[in-house]
């Protein structure tokens, strides 16, 4: 679904990204880790189109990117709601903007999915940071995307809401699979999100190794079978 063909990119003078190789399939979930700088949200805002890759070249669905595309989100550390819409509006906003058409029982059926039925008229300033996030989280997924691109999406929030959307996002997944690329700093919500973990070596950013983590979902922090897999990734990102 994703492919990315010797990809770098500078921006400033500065060196993000260097020779970047991958796919992702079109069911999977791959999560990107690597420490501060090293070009992770780069590459994510390039495969979203609203970068261009200094060398290289990136596709989705076997088109080459080179402007964001209607059937890929993106989803980003802060929720970006919009103060005077509701709840319900902020998850339609997609919808309006594409010209697609009435997807209103999409929006509820997400809303349930996610654990804010009864939330619709809402305005964001009544909700918490997870709910927020939440409505966001409903945004990215109204217009079906076949790519969910995600920035540090749950960063923000406390650890017991990270938990929890963690766990939402597992069950939206796993109820309509696509290919997720997610980004993060933590080590535990990739072990327990992704099918394939890719970490990026000290800028400019280059793969250092991909880690399949191949265990069966759903899958609960603390499940022993993870231990193995996050021990080997603290391993990889000491020594890069």
């Amino acid at each position: 679904m994703i492919t990315l063909n010797g990809v770098s990119h500078s921006f400033d003078g500065v060196h993000a990204l260097d020779g970047i190789d991958l796919e992702v399939g079109e069911h999977e979930f791959v999560a990107v880790i690597g420490r501060s700088g090293c070009g992770k949200s780069t590459l994510l805002r390039l495969v979203a189109g609203l970068l261009t890759p200094s060398a290289g070249g990136i596709s989705v669905a076997g088109e080459r990117v080179v402007r964001p595309r209607r059937d890929v989100s993106v989803m980003f550390q802060r929720p970006a709601l919009l103060p005077w819409r509701t709840v319900l509006a902020n998850v339609l906003l997609p919808v309006e903007v594409f010209g697609l058409a009435d997807h209103r029982d999409r929006a509820h059926e997400l809303l349930e999915l996610t654990g804010l039925g009864g939330f619709e008229k809402r305005r964001p300033h009544e909700l918490s940071g997870g709910m927020q996030q939440r409505v966001s989280l409903c945004r990215s997924l109204i217009q079906s995307p076949r790519v969910m691109l995600m920035d540090e999406p749950f960063s923000a929030l406390d650890a017991i809401t990270r938990t929890e959307l963690c766990e939402e996002l597992q069950r939206v997944q796993l109820a309509r699979p696509r290919a997720v690329v997610f980004v993060t700093h933590s080590i535990d919500e990739a072990v327990l999100l992704a099918d394939r973990i890719v970490v990026l070596s000290p800028r400019p950013g280059r793969i250092r190794s991909v880690v399949d983590v191949g265990l069966p979902r759903p899958r609960a922090l603390g499940q022993v079978e993870l231990d193995a897999v996050s021990r080997e990734l603290r391993g990889l990102l000491v020594t890069a």
